[in-house]
């Protein structure tokens, strides 16, 4: 289902809590929002749809990856960017990583883990952002 974007900072800024097996049906809420602002917004969190949940999807190409409860461990590159949010205004800098690894649990819920680089890995970094309570 089309969910509408949450634009409250003060929810957003709060942590989500993990997901869990029971919370896959999320993923399909999240796939039919991205898709219905797939020309202004390249990834989302749980919480941005409402949902303070540690879930999140990236548009990779002509996919997009629902993971749940990703954890970034390792990070390699540094560098400054400038990001917009659809739950913000404007755009912002911050520092993303060139590369990172991340593990997370796919939507069959299995452990993966894997390394992302250049734009990819600059979408799932400001989505777990979102899951920290962390705005740019």
């Amino acid at each position: 289902m089309i969910k509408p974007i949450v634009k409250d900072v003060l929810f957003l800024g709060q942590k989500s809590v993990p997901a869990v097996k029971a919370d896959l049906s999320l993923a399909k809420d999240l796939q039919d929002t991205l898709a219905a602002n797939r020309e202004r917004c390249v990834g989302m969190a749980a919480n941005m749809i409402g949902v303070k949940k540690r879930a999140i999807i990236v548009s990779m190409g002509l996919i997009s990856v629902v993971m749940f409860n990703p954890v970034i461990t390792k990070k390699d590159g540094p560098y400054e960017a400038e990001e917009g949010c659809l739950s913000l205004t404007g755009v912002r800098k911050t520092t993303r990583y060139e590369a990172i690894t991340l593990e997370y649990t796919d939507v069959e819920w299995k452990r993966q883990r894997r390394t992302f680089t250049g734009w990819t890995a600059q979408i799932i970094q400001h989505e777990v952002d979102h899951l920290e309570g962390i705005l740019i």
